[in-house]
């Protein structure tokens, strides 16, 4: 737990930025335009409602709307000034001493289209060019700093797994489970929120789900989905009572000083039939096959390939990763600041693994109307393959 604000320390946003001013030299852009909350936390420190312009070459510029002051306390950046406009944005480039673009790129995987031709109205004569694939595969390589940021996440994360089987009681709903491990959580220094890129996504936390309810599809990009409160949130935790002998999936992401550990641990009161645990195993070995096999050079696709050759062979292919057209064709992702990060281990993907990247891997088993198995860790892709950041046991535990 910390007792102060933490901030990104400054050679940390210089090499960040002098990564991006490398991509947009070779891309022949004049600069780059940055808005998004979270590339503005990774490449200024700070997510102040601001607009920071990186140019190919020369010292960024930070144009904050709301709150000058705070981000002035926040970001490294020595330049920082005030935006009442995004009218103002060429006039302020110039009267900092950098040559207004030309060409720009800009983040336009999330850019909402109203703001993008709100730009094109404001600056007709500016070319904009999509940012986003450098910006995303910059941040997929993890400094010793945000290892070490992740690496005190998945502590946490450890925390959790062990704080859960003295919270479960006969009786509890799924939702009186998830109130009291997150209020944990919380105390730990969890940040709340979550971030994930893809338009729609979202998650609260992530999933604590038993038994049938846990084996419920929806709509998010995840192999479990749940119950839920209710049909506007529809994943989750639900009201239903957490009973004997049934499969309890804790699937959280603890999000620490803007970084994240992703974890899955499997409990249960009392005994789970054989099938269950002989599948859970399953994913267990197929975790460590992955593990071996993800090293740098390492094609993306061709690890979930593997994966699900593995669970076929084991006769598990049918439940692997969901069941029928709900299936998920992914075993792993990356993790960051955001829960959705290169590289993703999924179906025709073709990135490359490169040391320092970090995975979370998540063999799971879809059984309907029975529950779900299976695992997840937070690992960092290494010379020697996937170094696991997670410790806790990752048996099931029989309370």
């Amino acid at each position: 737990m910390q007792d102060q604000p933490f901030s990104t320390p400054k050679q940390e946003i210089d090499n960040r930025i002098k990564k991006l001013q490398s991509h947009l030299l070779k891309l022949k852009l004049d600069g780059a335009l940055i808005l998004q909350n979270t590339d503005l936390y990774y490449f200024a420190g700070t997510i102040q409602q601001s607009h920071l312009y990186i140019p190919a070459q020369g010292p960024p510029l930070l144009m904050v709307r709301k709150n000058l002051n705070r981000s002035r306390k926040e970001s490294p950046i020595k330049t920082i000034v005030p935006l009442a406009s995004p009218k103002q944005l060429m006039a302020l480039i110039r009267e900092n001493g950098l040559k207004p673009p030309s060409t720009v790129g800009m983040e336009l995987d999330v850019l909402p289209t109203n703001n993008y031709w709100q730009y094109r109205k404001l600056f007709p004569k500016l070319v904009i060019k999509d940012i986003s694939f450098p910006i995303r595969s910059i941040r997929a390589v993890k400094s010793q700093y945000e290892l070490d940021v992740i690496g005190q996440a998945a502590v946490y994360s450890d925390l959790l797994a062990e704080r859960l089987p003295c919270m479960l009681k006969p009786g509890m709903t799924e939702i009186e489970l998830a109130g009291q491990l997150e209020a944990y959580a919380r105390k730990l220094g969890h940040q709340g929120i979550v971030r994930m890129r893809l338009f729609g996504a979202e998650t609260f936390y992530g999933h604590l789900m038993a038994g049938p309810a846990a084996a419920v599809p929806s709509y998010l990009s995840s192999p479990t989905g749940g119950a839920a409160v209710n049909a506007a949130v529809a994943q989750g935790s639900s009201f239903n009572i957490i009973e004997r002998n049934e499969p309890v999936l804790l699937d959280y992401a603890f999000a620490w000083n803007g970084y994240i550990s992703d974890h899955t641990r499997i409990f249960a009161m009392g005994p789970l039939s054989q099938e269950l645990v002989d599948a859970h195993n399953c994913m267990l070995e197929i975790q460590d096959c992955i593990k071996g096999m993800a090293k740098p050079g390492a094609v993306a696709g061709e690890l979930y390939q593997a994966a699900v050759e593995m669970a076929e062979q084991q006769g598990m292919g049918d439940y692997f990763m969901g069941v029928g057209k709900d299936r998920i064709r992914f075993i792993g992702h990356g993790v960051g600041l955001e829960l959705d990060e290169f590289p993703f281990l999924a179906s025709g993907q073709t990135l490359v693994l490169e040391e320092g990247m970090v995975l979370a891997v998540e063999p799971k088993l879809i059984f309907p109307g029975r529950g779900v198995v299976g695992i997840e860790n937070t690992h960092v892709v290494t010379q020697k393959g996937l170094k696991q950041l997670n410790h806790a046991p990752q048996e099931i535990t029989i309370l």
